[in-house]
């Protein structure tokens, strides 16, 4: 059974509609959220459990969004995550993207860190909100 070692949340945009925040240059990874976990007390198999939501509006085309996850802060830094959703060209209303990933031995640091991004293949894209990214640190 996992012991609990931390937990953090970045919380970008709490409401539905409270930010607009176009996506201006295309398939570039724009940040959203970002997270450090203190390792302390970590023994064997220590693995992080990361969550989140981002919230967009699109333009009237078939558009792809794309959520990744590194450990680091740039989006060379190593992936974790990362995933594509397209959309269809009939989508007017704001769609909410959540995601679940999971790290499972990452190398041991005083502490990790996660940052998110998000991106898109059309120019056209608004984040809106609500914007959240949150990560648990266990070990056995």
């Amino acid at each position: 059974m996992g012991t609990y070692l931390d937990a953090r949340t970045s919380q970008n945009a709490s409401l539905a509609n409270s930010i607009a925040i176009p996506i201006t240059v295309i398939n570039t990874p724009q940040l959203f959220g970002q997270i450090g976990l203190l390792t302390a007390g970590v023994t064997t198999n220590p693995r992080v459990l990361l969550k989140g939501t981002v919230s967009v509006t699109l333009p009237l085309a078939l558009v792809g969004i794309t959520i990744t996850i590194v450990r680091g802060t740039l989006p060379t830094d190593p992936k974790v995550y990362s995933a594509t959703s397209t959309f269809a060209l009939s989508i007017l209303a704001p769609q909410v993207i959540t995601f679940s990933a999971a790290d499972f031995l990452p190398a041991i640091t005083p502490q990790l860190t996660y940052t998110a991004f998000v991106s898109s293949n059309l120019l056209g894209t608004v984040r809106v909100g609500p914007e959240s990214f949150d990560g648990i640190l266990v070990s056995d």
